[in-house]
């Protein structure tokens, strides 16, 4: 037990220092200064335009008017909320490894192990949407970059694609179909480690 814990401490912490080695990812698809005209890009998510667009919410409610002084208070919300929701994925992957091991215990019988795989299963599942609303939520960037051919930023959100509603199915059959649960869950997992892995390397 103790040399899994050793394992497990060195998968979850490797990657973070990887963070405050290289040049973060995100540097690509977003601009630092405002030297255009056009505050917001042509194209945004759905969940960026509905918080962030000419006409979103924050403008609505006078939370963060549309202007080149907000403008960069955003960028820098940008900045903090996709930094946290890397750190955030990496601690998810690290419970995810864990509750696997469990469940593969609990299917081969052991049942002692039920509450320890349920509450890991809780606590990544807090992460995994934590993480998920944080990208989702954050403000745009100036500028949406096109990037030719096929890169680490286009995998990564095919992959999202992917990990999103399979994450979604664990849950919702984790009491409903054993077998479903499981196998949403080894979905889940292979492509949301596949996506950290693709985007970091």
């Amino acid at each position: 037990m103790k040399k899994f814990k050793k394992i497990l401490f060195c998968i979850v912490l490797f990657p973070f220092s990887l963070l405050s080695q290289e040049l973060d990812l995100f540097d690509q698809i977003e601009t630092d200064e405002l030297t255009q005209t056009k505050l917001l890009p042509d194209k945004m998510i759905f969940t960026q335009k509905f918080l962030w667009g000419e006409k979103g919410l924050a403008r609505v409610l006078k939370i963060s008017s549309l202007n080149k002084e907000n403008r960069q208070k955003e960028l820098k919300l940008r900045r903090a909320m996709l930094k946290t929701h890397q750190f955030i994925g990496f601690l998810t992957l690290g419970g995810m490894i864990y509750q696997g091991i469990l469940g593969g215990k609990l299917y081969n019988g052991d049942y002692s192990l039920y509450e320890k795989h349920k509450k890991i299963g809780e606590l990544s599942t807090i992460g995994y949407f934590t993480g998920a609303g944080l990208s989702l939520f954050t403000p745009p960037p100036l500028v949406n970059k096109k990037v030719k051919g096929f890169n680490s930023i286009k995998a990564h959100k095919i992959l999202a694609m992917i990990h999103f509603p399979a994450m979604v199915s664990t849950n919702l059959y984790k009491k409903k179909n054993k077998k479903i649960h499981k196998y949403s869950a080894y979905t889940a997992f292979a492509s949301y480690a596949t996506a950290i892995i693709v985007f970091k390397f």
